[in-house]
């Protein structure tokens, strides 16, 4: 089989199922796991590359004003090296229909392949929720006939899901008042999968609501809503840059003093709707009650403030 994958999601999906050998084509922001990296490249940001490619260089603001000013043109936000997804003659493509911001959109996806011949199949992922992720986890394994693969991250998945929310119920552990910071400016709020992310970790989301699209919110509100814990987990950012983000936030947000607040890796553990979304669950877990779980590794998340 040969898959291409327009989503970085997608991309560690098929890792997981262990189908790397089947991966073609991936897109400028697959990153993980590193063994990924040598297959042609095939989208690019629509937006400065400045901006795009170094989220620890340029304000949030700075960024989303790229976005938005693409968004009112009515111009794509990534864009598809056809010529290339044509030679590579993919017999599957991964694509998304959750978010324009952060991927190809499906609609152009589906007008490529239509054009193609044989025409692909096209696996669209759209989960909201952890089980969400899960179901597209399996989609993508009926398409490269990794189906037994599929049913052992699943399990494996839940498996460790339940372990936290068991140990979290033995020692009736408190809830602490848990905000996700997804952007900054303007402030956006985790969705979809964010909030029950907080909810299986042991916490409660002061504002996100899970199954829904991330929303803005005025700063005044992430105060009065009282969070013992902030998180800051831009979308799209890694450790470093997250970090950076959240030291700014804590000199600027004077509201923050007193508070515990953390920078993740959102890319790798709450933006991207893969297997690692599991891995977030358990480190917030570490977050929100260490004295019940393993330290948190410096690797996936540090606290700042």
């Amino acid at each position: 089989m040969r898959v291409i994958s327009l989503l970085p999601a997608a991309s560690e999906i098929v890792a997981y199922l262990g189908a790397t050998d089947q991966l073609i084509g991936i897109t400028h922001e697959c990153d993980f796991p590193p063994v990924i990296g040598s297959r042609p490249r095939v989208t690019r940001s629509a937006i400065p590359v400045s901006i795009a490619h170094s989220p620890d260089g340029a304000s949030a603001g700075e960024i989303d004003a790229a976005v938005r000013e693409a968004y009112v043109a009515g111009e794509p936000l990534f864009k598809l090296d056809k010529r290339t997804i044509r030679a590579l003659h993919p017999d599957v493509i991964l694509t998304q229909a959750l978010c324009d911001v952060c991927a190809v959109s499906e609609t152009d996806v589906r007008a490529l392949a239509a054009g193609m011949n044989p025409e692909p199949r096209i696996v669209t992922l759209g989960g909201t929720s952890i089980d969400g992720i899960m179901t597209d986890i399996r989609n993508v394994a009926e398409a490269l006939d990794a189906v037994d693969e599929a049913d052992e991250l699943i399990a494996g998945e839940h498996a460790r899901l339940q372990t936290v929310h068991d140990t979290l119920k033995a020692y009736g552990a408190p809830r602490p008042r848990v905000l996700v910071v997804e952007w900054s400016d303007p402030v956006f709020l985790a969705g979809h999968w964010g909030p029950e992310q907080v909810r299986r970790a042991g916490g409660r989301d002061v504002l996100g609501v899970a199954g829904q699209h991330s929303v803005t919110v005025p700063i005044d509100e992430c105060e009065r809503a009282d969070p013992e814990i902030v998180i800051v987990a831009p979308c799209g950012y890694g450790l470093e840059a997250s970090r950076a983000e959240a030291e700014r936030l804590v000199r600027e947000w004077s509201w923050l003093a007193g508070r515990q607040v953390w920078a993740m890796d959102a890319n790798g553990l709450v933006s991207r709707p893969g297997p690692r979304v599991v891995d977030g669950v358990e480190v917030m877990a570490r977050v929100f009650n260490p004295g019940l779980f393993s330290g948190v590794d410096g690797r996936h998340a540090v606290r700042v403030g």
